[in-house]
């Protein structure tokens, strides 16, 4: 199932599933290779990349949350040399397409990072991060500088809070895709040190916000012809076949990565036409989610007493 993740032009990005990982989720693609078939995901999208290094968030990180987690990071990374240098090479043997995150905000930042990495093999293109606080010009401006730099296409995801806000400012710019979107701030105490710790939320109790934000976000957009891709509290398949009627032409995932890897793997087999169909009139000790053939020999869930012939 071939999906044109981006605009129709010379440089559109093709994947062969709409599933792929959110950034930050995923490493840099190394990761998760142990427990999930990677090509049977859409794409890679790596950990924010910037091009000085960023040291991690001091203090409390998570915060466990009732149906999910609050997470403040710093975005840390070595900076963008020793990102290629250390997974050039795996990047090269990929079997899906690499889809580079970047989050500096200075132009002059943002154009050196982007010409390093974009002659690289495997990177297929960008995502620019946009901040909560960042303004339309601004957003517009970083866009600009992408796309004057490099032909390789460009996402570019907007927070959860700013979807609506920003919506208009990306489908008139050079971007091929938005991203819909960054997870949403939040604030919770830290149940060892008492502190509040302010962060972004993740989990399934976040689906319902992002499902909202990115069906108003394609009706709003609708005559640019700019792909949406939904991202947020997904963790079945059903979650992002909602995501596909919503409006999102693919979709990305995070915290279920962390949880149930395995289930990532499922998801993007299930929207990427891998699973076997059922069987009409089928009895449920017949069929079992996940079921396909690769499954069956990787023995992901445990076999029902009865398989289908």
């Amino acid at each position: 199932m071939d999906v044109e993740l981006t605009r129709l032009g010379k440089h559109s990005l093709i994947l062969h599933s709409p599933v792929m990982p959110a950034a930050g989720t995923f490493g840099y693609g190394e990761c998760y290779t142990r427990l999930i078939r990677t090509d049977k995901l859409g794409a890679i999208v790596t950990n924010p990349v910037s091009l000085r290094p960023r040291r991690s968030a001091r203090d409390t990180r998570a915060v466990p949350l009732p149906g999910g987690v609050l997470l403040h990071t710093g975005l840390p990374n070595p900076g963008v040399e020793k990102v290629i240098k250390a997974y050039r090479q795996l990047w090269a043997g990929s079997p899906v397409p690499i889809i580079v995150h970047l989050i500096d905000r200075n132009a002059t930042d943002l154009r050196r990072c982007v010409r390093s990495l974009a002659g690289l093999p495997g990177v297929a293109g960008f995502e620019l991060g946009v901040h909560e606080e960042a303004t339309p010009d601004e957003v517009t401006g970083l866009i600009h500088t992408i796309a004057t730099t490099t032909q390789l296409p460009l996402l570019v995801r907007v927070p959860l809070e700013r979807a609506l806000d920003l919506s208009l400012t990306v489908a008139e710019s050079e971007a091929g895709a938005i991203v819909v979107g960054g997870p949403p701030r939040g604030m919770a105490r830290d149940p060892l040190s008492g502190r509040i710790v302010h962060g972004r939320v993740f989990g399934p109790l976040v689906k319902a916000q992002a499902l909202h934000a990115v069906a108003r976000v394609a009706r709003e957009i609708a005559s640019f012809n700019l792909p949406v891709i939904g991202a947020g509290g997904i963790h079945t398949p059903d979650d992002a076949r909602e995501f596909i009627e919503a409006g999102a032409r693919a979709v990305q995932l995070d915290s279920v990565i962390w949880t149930r890897p395995q289930e990532a793997e499922i998801i993007a087999r299930d929207l990427g036409g891998y699973q076997l169909t059922r069987e009409a009139g089928a009895f449920p000790d017949e069929w079992y989610p996940g079921i396909g053939d690769t499954d069956r020999k990787r023995n992901i869930f445990p076999p029902p007493e009865v398989l289908p012939e």
